[in-house]
C-alpha cells in the first residue's frame, strides 16, 4: 500500500537487498583468478563486477535469474581452363598503435594463451597474424563516447543522384527511387524540424518509459487507444487507484512519482511494474513497451516488466575502447544461451556428471567463449538472441521487449562485462538486430498493447506475418519510427555494441515478404507496386543513423532478394548497408552435398560464390544457425552422417565416408572464404563439424487439427555446443578446429578476402581443379575424389618463390601429410591461363593448398 502526501511518497517495500552479504565482496571472492586479468591496469576503479549474484525480491517466488557460474564442459562450360576477373572494393583503414599507457592484449589475457596457442598450421611463421590493433581511445574517451556522440552533427540528406552512376540500369526505374529518395528527405526534414533532429529523435528512451530525476521518476507511454492507465506493480500493491496517468493530445500517458520521503526512489530497483490500460478489448496489464529488462517468475508464463535502476556503486563501467572497424570480417556467430562448454581445468562437463545441461550466462560466455573465438582467429562475434524473448526456441527472433537484455543470461550489467571483455580482447561485437517483425505475444509484446491491432503494427492482414506467426510494424507512422530509431541507438550506445545484423529485411522491403517469390535479378521486382517505401526508408534512417553517429559500426543486412541499391551509401540514393549477407551459398552447398561427386562443376562452384555486384560487400557463409537446426544437416552432418558417431577417434580406423568429409569440410569452407565475399561467418562449433543438431526445450503439443507433435521432455541436452570435441586432439574433430584456426590467421595476415587483386584463373570440370590469385597467394583446389597430379603446372602473375602457405592435407588437420611444406616452388616465364608465369605443384585428391609468394624477384 502507498500513503501520499504532498510532495513526498512513503513506500511500503525496502529497497533490494543482495544475497550473502555485500555483494562485490562475494564477487570479488569468488572471482579471484579472474579478477587479475580485469583490474590488472588499474586505471579506471571498477565499480561492478556483473555476472556472480543472484538478486531477491520481496515477493518470495520471484527472482532475477542467477547468473552463478555452471561450467559446462561465370562459366560453366568443360572448358580446360577458363579466366574469370574479379573485382571487389577494398577500403584500406589506417593502422593505428596503441600507446604505452593504454590497455593492450597481453598474452595472460587470453587465460594464459600464447604466441604459439595462434601457431597451430604450417603458415609461415612471417605470416603468423597478430591480434588487431586496438584503436588509441583512452578510457576516459570511452567514458564520455555518449555525451560526444550528442554534438555529433549528422549530415543533412545528399540529393541521391550518384546511383545512377554505381549502376547505370537503375535510370530506367528513376522515378521509383526519385520518389522514394524524396520521401526519405521529407522524413528527415520533418525529424529536423519537430524533434530538434536525428540524433535527438533516436533518444526516445528518454523520455518515454521511465526516466529518473533527483525529485522522482516520470513514466510515460504512447498508447492512443487506451481510455485510461494507471501504472501498478510491487512499489504500490498492484493498486491501479494509486497512480493514475493523465494523457496528452498525442495519445502519450504520463505520470510523475515524487522521491519516497527519505529522499529514496518511489520505485525501488527490481520491482516488477506493468501499465494497467482499460481498452477497447477490455482491460489489460502490458509491460512496458519502452521496458529495460523483464523476467520470467517461477511457474509463470507470460514475463514481467523489471524497474532496473542499480545504485550508481553497481553499475558497470565500461573500461575497454572499441576495437577498430576491421578490414576483412571475420564473424563468430553465436547464441549465449546454448553455448555452454567445458570448464576451465577440462576436468568435466556437465553433461558428463549426469546433470541437465543449462542455460549459459554472459559472464560464462564472457570467462569461456570470447576468449576461445579470439584464439580462433575471428575478429567479431555476432550475438543471436540478445532482445528479450519469451519463447526461448524462436531462437531469439520472436521479440517481445526490445529495449531488455534476454534475462535468461544475466542482467544488463552483465551483458555491458561481456561486451566489455570482448572489446578487450579486440574483437568488434555485433548485434542480430530483430526489426522485421515482433512476436504476436498480447501478455507480454506488443501486440495489442493498447487494444488494437493498429498500435505499432500494420492492421489486419497486412500487420500480420503468415509463416513466421509475427505481427509487423507499420514503419510510415512517427511512434513507430521513433521507437524502432531509438531502440537501435539504445543498443549501440548503452550497451556499446559494435553494429548489427538486421534480420528479416527481405520481408521488410516487400509487401509479399519475399514469400513465395522467385527473384530472378529483373529489376521490376525490386522497384514496384510490392515495394514497401515506408520500411525501405526507415532502413535508410537507420542506416543514416548508425553511421551518422557510429562512424566505426558495421550495418549487414539479412536480404535475399538481391535489391540493387542494398549496399550504396544513403547519401547516394542507396538503402545504406555496408554488407549483405550472401545467403545462396549455404543453399549451394547443400544442393551439391545431395549429389555424386562427380556431378558437381566446377564453374557452378565458382558462379555461385562470385555471383555478386561489383563494388557490394557481401558476407559469406557454408553454413550458419539455419543449418544447425533439429530437422535440418550441417555440412559434417551431410558430409560423414552416423560415421561421426563411431569413427572419429584418431586411434581408431576411418572410413572412406569419413575421410571424404574431413577433406570436403575444409575444402568447402575455404573456397566459400576465398571466394564468397568480403566477410565471412561461421555458427560456434560448426568449426569443427559440431555431431548434434540444436533442439530447443519442447513440450509436447497437441495442434487444433489433432495432429500430435511429440516434444523432447523439454530437454536442454541438445541445446548446447561442444566444445569439447573440438578441443580433444584424440578425436577428428580437432583436426578440422586446427584448420579453421589456421584459414582465419591466414586471413588476418593476408586479408585476402578484401585484397584488390583477385583472379580465377582455372575451374576445370575434368580435373576438377580451380586455381585463384588473391592479394600475393595462390589458391589450389582440387577436388577430384581419386586423381592427384604431380608437376602440376599453376599460372601466376607475380614472378618469385613460393612455399605452402596453408595446406588441408597437413596431418595436424587430420590429412594424409602428402606435401613437404619445406619445398620452393619457383616461377617460370611463359603464358598459361591467361597469366604470364607459373610454377609446378603436385596436387593431392581432395586437397586445398595455398602458395604465398616469399620472394618477389622484381623488387630483387
Amino acid at each position: 500500500m502507498v500513503y501520499t502526501l504532498p510532495g513526498i511518497r512513503l513506500n511500503t517495500l525496502p529497497p533490494i537487498s543482495h544475497c550473502g552479504g555485500d555483494r562485490r565482496t562475494t564477487v570479488a571472492a569468488s572471482t579471484s583468478t579472474n579478477l587479475s586479468v580485469l583490474f590488472r591496469k588499474n586505471t579506471l576503479t571498477r565499480k561492478f563486477l556483473a555476472g556472480r549474484s543472484v538478486y531477491e525480491f520481496e515477493s518470495p517466488s520471484f527472482m532475477v535469474a542467477a547468473t552463478e557460474k555452471v561450467l559446462v564442459p561465370g562459366s560453366q562450360s568443360d572448358a580446360s581452363s577458363s579466366t574469370e576477373q574479379l573485382e571487389a572494393l577494398g577500403t584500406d583503414a589506417k593502422d593505428s598503435k596503441i600507446s604505452q599507457n593504454e590497455v593492450s592484449l597481453e598474452e595472460e589475457q587470453l587465460d594464459g594463451t600464447t604466441e604459439k596457442d595462434f601457431v597451430t598450421s604450417p603458415v609461415l611463421v612471417e605470416d603468423i597474424a597478430a591480434t588487431e590493433e586496438v584503436r588509441s581511445v583512452s578510457l576516459v574517451e570511452i567514458g564520455k563516447e555518449s555525451a560526444a556522440i550528442r554534438q555529433m552533427p549528422l549530415p543533412p540528406p545528399g540529393i541521391g543522384q550518384r546511383i545512377y552512376e554505381i549502376d547505370p540500369l537503375l535510370d530506367r526505374h528513376r522515378e521509383h527511387l526519385e520518389y522514394r529518395y524524396s520521401h526519405y528527405k521529407k522524413i528527415r526534414e520533418a525529424i529536423d524540424k519537430y524533434e530538434g533532429g536525428l540524433e535527438a529523435f533516436s533518444r526516445g528512451y528518454e523520455k518515454l518509459g521511465f526516466t529518473r530525476s533527483e525529485t522522482g521518476i516520470t513514466y510515460r507511454e504512447w498508447a492512443p487507444g487506451a481510455k485510461s492507465a494507471s501504472l501498478i506493480g510491487d512499489f504500490n500493491n498492484w493498486n491501479p487507484n494509486a497512480d493514475v496517468m493523465t494523457r496528452d493530445e498525442f495519445g502519450v500517458w504520463e505520470i510523475f512519482l515524487p522521491n519516497n520521503a527519505d529522499d529514496s526512489p518511489p520505485i525501488p530497483h527490481g520491482s516488477r511494474v506493468k501499465i494497467r490500460m482499460d481498452t477497447p478489448s477490455g482491460l489489460k496489464d502490458s509491460i512496458p513497451a519502452w521496458i529495460k529488462f523483464s523476467i520470467q517468475a517461477p511457474g509463470e508464463i507470460p514475463y514481467n516488466g523489471i524497474y532496473y535502476d542499480p545504485p550508481e556503486e553497481e553499475r558497470y563501467v565500461f573500461q575497454h575502447p572499441r576495437p577498430k572497424k576491421p578490414k576483412s570480417l571475420r564473424i563468430y556467430e553465436a547464441h549465449v544461451g546454448m553455448s555452454s562448454t567445458l570448464d576451465r581445468n577440462k576436468r568435466s562437463t556437465l553433461w558428463s556428471r549426469g546433470k541437465e545441461p543449462m542455460i549459459n550466462t554472459y559472464a560464462n560466455f564472457r570467462d569461456d567463449v570470447l576468449p576461445r573465438i579470439k584464439k580462433l582467429g575471428y575478429n567479431a562475434v555476432q550475438l543471436m538472441a540478445i532482445q528479450e524473448h519469451s519463447y526461448y526456441a524462436s531462437f531469439g527472433y520472436h521479440v517481445t521487449n526490445f529495449f531488455a537484455p534476454s534475462s535468461r543470461c544475466g542482467t544488463p550489467d552483465d551483458l555491458k562485462s561481456m561486451i566489455d571483455k570482448a572489446h578487450e580482447l579486440g574483437l568488434v561485437v555485433l548485434m542480430d538486430i530483430v526489426h522485421s517483425h515482433s512476436s504476436n505475444n498480447t501478455l507480454d509484446g506488443l501486440n495489442m498493447f493498447d487494444g488494437t491491432d493498429s498500435h505499432y503494427f500494420h492492421s489486419g492482414e497486412r500487420g500480420y506475418h503468415w509463416m513466421w506467426d509475427s505481427r509487423l510494424f507499420n514503419y510510415g507512422h512517427w511512434e513507430v519510427l521513433r521507437y524502432l530509431l531509438s531502440n537501435a541507438r539504445w543498443w549501440l550506445d548503452e550497451y556499446k555494441f559494435d553494429g548489427f545484423r538486421f534480420d528479416g529485411v527481405t520481408s521488410m522491403m516487400y509487401t509479399h515478404h519475399g514469400l513465395q517469390v522467385a527473384f530472378t535479378g529483373n529489376y521490376n521486382e525490386y522497384f514496384g507496386l510490392t515495394t514497401d517505401v515506408d520500411a525501405v526508408v526507415y532502413l535508410m534512417l537507420v542506416n543514416d543513423l548508425i553511421h551518422g553517429l557510429f562512424p566505426e559500426a558495421i550495418s549487414i543486412g539479412e536480404d535475399v532478394s538481391g535489391m540493387p541499391t542494398f549496399c550504396i551509401p544513403v547519401q547516394d540514393g542507396g538503402v545504406g548497408f555496408d554488407y549483405r549477407l550472401h545467403m545462396a551459398i549455404a543453399d549451394k552447398w547443400i544442393e551439391l552435398l545431395k549429389l555424386r561427386d562427380e556431378d558437381w562443376k566446377m564453374g557452378d562452384i565458382v558462379h555461385t560464390l562470385t555471383n555478386r555486384r561489383w563494388s557490394e560487400n557481401c558476407v559469406a557463409y557454408a553454413e550458419s544457425h539455419d543449418q544447425a537446426l533439429v530437422g535440418d544437416k550441417t555440412l559434417a552432418f551431410w558430409l560423414m552422417d552416423k560415421d561421426m558417431y563411431d569413427f572419429m577417434a584418431v586411434d581408431r580406423p576411418s572410413t572412406p565416408l569419413i575421410d571424404r568429409g574431413i577433406a570436403l569440410h575444409k575444402m568447402i569452407r575455404l573456397i566459400t572464404m576465398g571466394l564468397g565475399g568480403e566477410g565471412y561467418l561461421n555458427f560456434m562449433g560448426n568449426e569443427f563439424g559440431h555431431p548434434e543438431w540444436i533442439d530447443f526445450p519442447r513440450a509436447d503439443q497437441r495442434l487444433p487439427d489433432g495432429r500430435f507433435i511429440p516434444g523432447n521432455g523439454n530437454s536442454f541436452d541438445k541445446c548446447r555446443r561442444r566444445f569439447d570435441l573440438g578441443d580433444a586432439e584424440y578425436l577428428r574433430y580437432h583436426g578440422l578446429q586446427e584448420f579453421d584456426k589456421a584459414m582465419q590467421h591466414l586471413e588476418e595476415a593476408h586479408k585476402f578476402m578484401t585484397s584488390t587483386h583477385q583472379y580465377i584463373s582455372r575451374k576445370h570440370e575434368g580435373e576438377r581443379v580451380i586455381i585463384f590469385e588473391r592479394e600475393d597467394l595462390v589458391f589450389v583446389f582440387n577436388f577430384h575424389w581419386h586423381n592427384s597430379y604431380s608437376d602440376y603446372r599453376v599460372g601466376c602473375l607475380k614472378p618469385g618463390k613460393y612455399k605452402i602457405a596453408l595446406d588441408s592435407d597437413d596431418p595436424l588437420f587430420g590429412g594424409f601429410g602428402r606435401l613437404d611444406h619445406d619445398a620452393e616452388f619457383f616461377t617460370f616465364e611463359g603464358s598459361h591461363d591467361n597469366r604470364p608465369r607459373s610454377f609446378m605443384v603436385y596436387a593431392p585428391a581432395r586437397t586445398v593448398v595455398v602458395y604465398k609468394l616469399v620472394t618477389d624477384a622484381v623488387s630483387k
